[in-house]
C-alpha cells in the first residue's frame, strides 16, 4: 500500500500542477476577454461592417445602382461624362464598378474646395447622381481604423488591440484540452452556462484561422503606426514630368489608356487618377501579383508613343509587399463576394466571442455561491448574467463607453460639417 501511494503521489502532483497552470491561463484569458469585451466588440462589428460598407452605401444611395448591359463605356467616356454633368467640378479620379450591377465611382473637387463623389454608369457614360464624399463607409472605415481621433492617437489604440487578441488565442488553446476535436463538438441543451460555454468554444475553435489573420494584419498596422511603416512605393512621376498641352478628352484619354495596354497587357486597370488640370495622370490596378491593393501596380498615361513610366507590385520589396498585403487580408477585399461573405461571417463570429465571453463570466458569476461572488468583488443579491458581466469589467467599462461615446460625437461634428478632422 506504501507503494503505491508512493507511486501515485507524483502523478497527483504532476496533474495538480497542471491543473493550477491552466487555472492561472484561465484567469488571465476570462480578465482580457472581459475587461476589453465592450471596445472589442464595438471594434469587431465595425470592422465586419466595413467589409460589406459598399454593399450598405448601395443599399440606400439610388444613384449608385445601374442596370448591367453587354457593352461597357471607356474611361475616356465616363470621365467626358463627369465633367459635362458638372462643368465647374475638377475630376480627380475614376474607380471601376464593385460589381456588375454597381455604378463607377468618380472622385471631384467643387468650387469651393469640398470632395463629391458622381456616380456614372458604367454601361451608358451616364451620370446617375452624386453623394457626399461622407458615406456609411466612411464611417465605418474611419470608426474601425482610429475611432475618429487624430490618426496618430487612434490608429496605435485600435491596432494595439491586436496584442490582447493574441493573447487570448494563445491562452484559449491552453486551456480548451484538445481543441481540435471541437469542430464538431454541437452545443449541449440544458443548463445555460453548459450550452453557452459550448457555443463560444465551437465559435473560437472554428474563427481561429481568422482571429490570426485578424491579430497578424493588426500587430502589422501597429508597427507601422509607431514608425515601423513600409519606405515609399516607388515614384512614378516629378514635379518636372511633361503635361499635355490641354486636358484630356475622351479620344485622347482612350487613346492613351489603350497604348498602356498594349505595353502591360497583364494590367487589370481599376483606376484613372488625374493631375494638373486633366493634363496628365496615372492609371492603377491588379496584375498576377496577388494580395496587393491597386496603387501597387500604376503607369503613367502616355503623352506620346514611347514607354511610359511604370511601378509593379513584382519589383516593390518584401517590407513593400507585406506593407500593401494587410488590407487585403484584413478586409477580404482581394477576392469576389463570396470572399467578403467569409470575411463577414468570421467577423460576426469574432464579435459574438467577445460578448459571449463577457455573458458566460456574467453566468459563472451569477450562480455562484454568496463567498465567490463576494471574492469576485460582487456583492448584493445575484443580478442578471447581463449586469454581472457589466459590473465585473469595474471601471474599464467607463473608459470605453467615454471612448465610444467621444467617438461618436466626433463622427457627429464631422457629418454636420461643424469642425473638419480630415
Amino acid at each position: 500500500m506504501k507503494a503505491a501511494s508512493a507511486s501515485t503521489s507524483p502523478r497527483s502532483a504532476v496533474a495538480s500542477a497542471s491543473a493550477s497552470k491552466r487555472k492561472w491561463w484561465f484567469s488571465v484569458h476570462s480578465w482580457a476577454g472581459l475587461k476589453l469585451s465592450l471596445l472589442m466588440a464595438f471594434i469587431c462589428m465595425t470592422g465586419t461592417l466595413a467589409v460589406i460598407a459598399t454593399e450598405l452605401d448601395w443599399l440606400v444611395q439610388p444613384a449608385m445602382r445601374v442596370e448591367p448591359a453587354s457593352r461597357h463605356a471607356s474611361w475616356g467616356d465616363m470621365a467626358e461624362a463627369a465633367q459635362a454633368a458638372y462643368p465647374g467640378w475638377t475630376l480627380l479620379s475614376i474607380t471601376a464598378p464593385h460589381a456588375s450591377r454597381f455604378a463607377a465611382q468618380a472622385l471631384m473637387r467643387t468650387p469651393q474646395g469640398k470632395q463629391r463623389f458622381v456616380w456614372i454608369d458604367p454601361y451608358r457614360a451616364v451620370v446617375t447622381g452624386d453623394t457626399s464624399w461622407f458615406s456609411i463607409q466612411r464611417w465605418l472605415r474611419n470608426t474601425h481604423r482610429h475611432l475618429f481621433l487624430p490618426t496618430r492617437y487612434g490608429v496605435p489604440l485600435v491596432s494595439a488591440l491586436s496584442i490582447p487578441l493574441t493573447v487570448l488565442v494563445v491562452t484559449g488553446l491552453v486551456i480548451y484540452k484538445r481543441w481540435w476535436r471541437g469542430f464538431l463538438a454541437w452545443p449541449r441543451r440544458g443548463k445555460r452556462r453548459l450550452m453557452w460555454g459550448d457555443v463560444h468554444r465551437l465559435l473560437a475553435v472554428w474563427s481561429l484561422w481568422f482571429a490570426v489573420v485578424i491579430a497578424v494584419s493588426g500587430l502589422w498596422y501597429l508597427i507601422e503606426s509607431l514608425g515601423g511603416h513600409a519606405p515609399p512605393l516607388p515614384a512614378i512621376t516629378t514635379k518636372d514630368a511633361p503635361r499635355a498641352a490641354s486636358p484630356f478628352n475622351a479620344q485622347s484619354l482612350d487613346s492613351a489608356i489603350a497604348r498602356i495596354r498594349q505595353q502591360w497587357p497583364e494590367l487589370e486597370i481599376r483606376v484613372l487618377r488625374l493631375e494638373a488640370g486633366g493634363r496628365a495622370g496615372q492609371v492603377e490596378g491588379q496584375t498576377p501579383a496577388w494580395l496587393v491593393r491597386d496603387r501597387a501596380n500604376a503607369i503613367r498615361l502616355p503623352l506620346e508613343q514611347g514607354e511610359s513610366a511604370r511601378r509593379s507590385a513584382a519589383d516593390l520589396s518584401v517590407h513593400q509587399r507585406i506593407s500593401e498585403l494587410a488590407d487585403p487580408i484584413h478586409f477580404g477585399s482581394f477576392g469576389p463576394w463570396p470572399v467578403r461573405v467569409i470575411w463577414f461571417l468570421f467577423g460576426a463570429a469574432l464579435t459574438a466571442l467577445c460578448l459571449t465571453g463577457a455573458y458566460l463570466y456574467g453566468l459563472r458569476i451569477a450562480g455562484g455561491s454568496a463567498t465567490a461572488r463576494a471574492k469576485a468583488g460582487h456583492g448584493g443579491e445575484p443580478a442578471t448574467p447581463a449586469r454581472e458581466a457589466w459590473t465585473g469589467m469595474r471601471p474599464w467599462r467607463w473608459l470605453w463607453l467615454a471612448l465610444l461615446l467621444l467617438s461618436q460625437g466626433l463622427f457627429v461634428c464631422e457629418a454636420m460639417g461643424w469642425v473638419s478632422l480630415f
